[in-house]
């Protein structure tokens, strides 16, 4: 069960790169841009919940909380603010820098750090957790980049809506 919970809960984490990745995939990126900006998601992705992970055990040994609130607070309102921004238009311009990438990354894998908050209450496997949410963020990024180039980015609202409804569901069951 934890399993199949932490892989719903990193392919829900990927929804926001996938969905402003088709929007990017709309801009003829290289394929050597797209390879970038889908690594840079992933690392993005593996240290943002470990960093997480650690500001959660700080914030336990000094605020005895249940594990199980912290989670619940932080994934539902990820999935709140999920829900929301799907609703918002946004404009898309392309990326010339690194450092542009590097925000990119940052921007879509600050869920990551929150939801490492409460990863001690899911798992002691942090690195194993890690590893799992940078490899579906850098493949659902790169799957994003290769379709937008192909489809409508309507579908980028649609994922990101799933994403965050599936982030409240999974909030919920924290608590029983």
């Amino acid at each position: 069960m934890h399993a199949l919970l932490l892989m719903i809960i990193a392919v829900s984490l990927s929804m926001d790169a996938f969905s402003l990745s088709l929007a990017y995939g709309t801009l003829n990126l290289t394929k050597k841009e797209m390879m970038t900006l889908a690594i840079i998601v992933a690392i993005f992705h593996f240290f943002m919940p470990l960093i997480g992970h650690s500001v959660g055990d700080a914030i336990m040994y000094f605020i005895p909380v249940k594990p199980e609130i912290i989670v619940f607070i932080v994934l539902f309102f990820i999935g709140i603010e999920m829900v929301i921004g799907s609703f918002k238009e946004e404009e898309v311009t392309k990326l010339l820098s690194i450092f542009e990438l590097l925000l990119f990354g940052f921007a879509v894998s600050i869920d990551s750090f929150s939801v490492g908050i409460g990863l001690t209450s899911l798992t002691n496997h942090c690195f194993l957790v890690a590893s799992l949410f940078c490899f579906c963020s850098g493949f659902f990024t790169y799957l994003g980049l290769i379709l937008g180039k192909k489809i409508n980015n309507k579908i980028g609202k649609i994922s990101t809506l799933i994403g965050g409804i599936i982030l409240i569901g999974i909030s919920f069951l924290s608590l029983l």
